[in-house]
């Protein structure tokens, strides 16, 4: 009985303690345990905002509900209260408890033992000795300071913001002066060869990122050595491996190999224009004309005799594919000598025509052959006995040929045979006993008297 009266009596106290629509009632004021910190001063009349009635459970959904920020990070695994192990299912009050008067701390955060990893930003590299107040301003919230480089280093950036917001694409955490190695290959000018080591302020004059032109004279027109000659395009001849290395392959690229003393000869030894020529003459004659010593006595074809590898010491022409095959002394006989005009097909084979003949003065005829050969013009061979009708003997032997060939009106075969047609002078018979003078005459002894019969 005393039970149910206690029972009653509490209820009905209860009842005279309602709060009206809008307040705090006298119950609620003499069991509060204490003001409630600054920050939620406007709901402490309002309990109800904070407290449902015999439910401790729905606390953590009414701090959510009003912490809104807190609950997203929560449902989303993020900041601290969504990466913080425990947090997911721990009550509100358990770490900040409130009713502690106005000034109290229901935050309870302490910079020194504060674990950043339990953030969206892990400090890293030279983030690890910054102090809390470079990232985060006074009288902003924690959870409010930027998370990308440029948020806090815009005033750092040597770039002036030409390359955008995006740091950790060139820099890390570790030394920010010194960039990483950017991935330059994802441009449109891969970086290779001698342009590996090439620091980025060289191309990028004055922190110019955008519409940078790639062409190789953007850059080393100054370094130029043809003067803008052979135009803008030196990727044609030169590699970024080494730039002083030639790669233009002559023989490729164009119908004229560098053969022998070609691949020696520099670009401008040939091409004296302004540019590369397509219709750049390549017939021997049009760079050599100065250096021709036949001073085009044998043509333009020069290639005919000579070669790219030895142009004046090797002379290749077969002289004996011709009707006149070079022998003896021949051999060696320069070209031109012979050779007299431009059309050298019309060289005479005829030996009188090239040796003047100032020793028989003409009188032997032009057939010098008959007696000299190419060994040595001194050396004559003709066998009178054999290839003529009238063998020498006795003093004939000793005789000049001009003797009895005496004008070259006289062919050498007409000579004449018989004793008085060279020795009608010397008769000291004067024609008394006839021309036949061999009846008492020899050759051995003409002059001596007759020989008996």
């Amino acid at each position: 009985m005393t039970g149910r009266l206690t029972l009653a009596l509490a209820a009905l106290l209860l009842l005279s303690v309602l709060p009206p629509a809008h307040g705090q009632s006298l119950f609620e004021k003499l069991v509060m345990p204490g003001e409630v910190v600054e920050s939620h001063a406007k709901y402490e009349k309002t309990c109800g905002s904070c407290h449902e009635a015999f439910s401790k459970k729905e606390q953590r959904r009414l701090c959510l509900q009003c912490h809104k920020e807190i609950a997203t990070d929560i449902s989303g695994k993020a900041g601290f209260h969504g990466k913080s192990p425990g947090i997911a299912t721990a009550e509100c009050k358990t770490c900040h408890t409130d009713h502690k008067g106005r000034k109290a701390d229901i935050v309870q955060f302490d910079p020194e033992t504060f674990n950043h990893v339990f953030t969206d930003f892990e400090l890293k590299g030279s983030h690890k000795t910054a102090l809390c107040t470079d990232c985060h301003a006074k009288g902003t919230k924690f959870r409010n300071a930027g998370t990308t480089c440029f948020a806090c280093h815009k005033a750092d950036d040597a770039h002036k913001g030409a390359l955008g917001q995006n740091c950790a694409s060139c820099h890390n955490e570790v030394a920010w002066k010194k960039p990483k190695s950017f991935d330059h290959s994802k441009t449109r000018f891969p970086l290779i060869g001698a342009h590996e080591r090439v620091q980025c302020a060289v191309c990028h004059v004055g922190e110019r990122y955008k519409d940078l032109p790639h062409a190789c004279v953007a850059c080393h027109n100054i370094q130029d050595v043809h003067r803008g000659r052979y135009g803008p395009k030196c990727e044609t001849c030169h590699a970024s491996i080494k730039w002083t290395k030639v790669v233009f392959d002559h023989a490729k690229a164009t119908k004229f190999p560098l053969l022998g003393a070609h691949a020696s000869v520099k670009c401008e030894g040939c091409h004296k224009g302004d540019l590369y020529q397509d219709k750049l003459a390549t017939a021997c004659v049009a760079c050599h004309k100065a250096n021709d010593p036949h001073n085009g006595q044998l043509g333009t074809k020069c290639e005919t005799c000579h070669n790219a590898t030895s142009w004046r010491q090797k002379v290749a022409f077969d002289h004996d594919v011709t009707n006149f095959p070079l022998i003896g002394l021949h051999a060696s006989v320069p070209c031109e000598e012979c050779h007299r005009t431009a059309a050298y097909r019309d060289a005479s084979k005829i030996c009188s025509d090239c040796h003047k003949d100032t020793f028989h003065q003409g009188k032997l005829g032009s057939a010098c052959n008959r007696c000299h050969n190419p060994n040595g013009w001194a050396l004559w061979r003709f066998d009178h006995d054999r290839q003529t009708q009238f063998p020498l003997t006795g003093s004939h032997t000793g005789l000049k040929c001009h003797a009895c060939h005496a004008s070259a009106a006289i062919a050498p075969i007409a000579a004449p045979k018989e004793c008085i047609g060279c020795h009608k002078s010397d008769d000291a018979h004067r024609g008394q006993f006839g021309p036949r003078c061999e009846t008492c005459h020899t050759t051995t002894s003409f002059r001596q008297g007759a020989v008996p019969r």
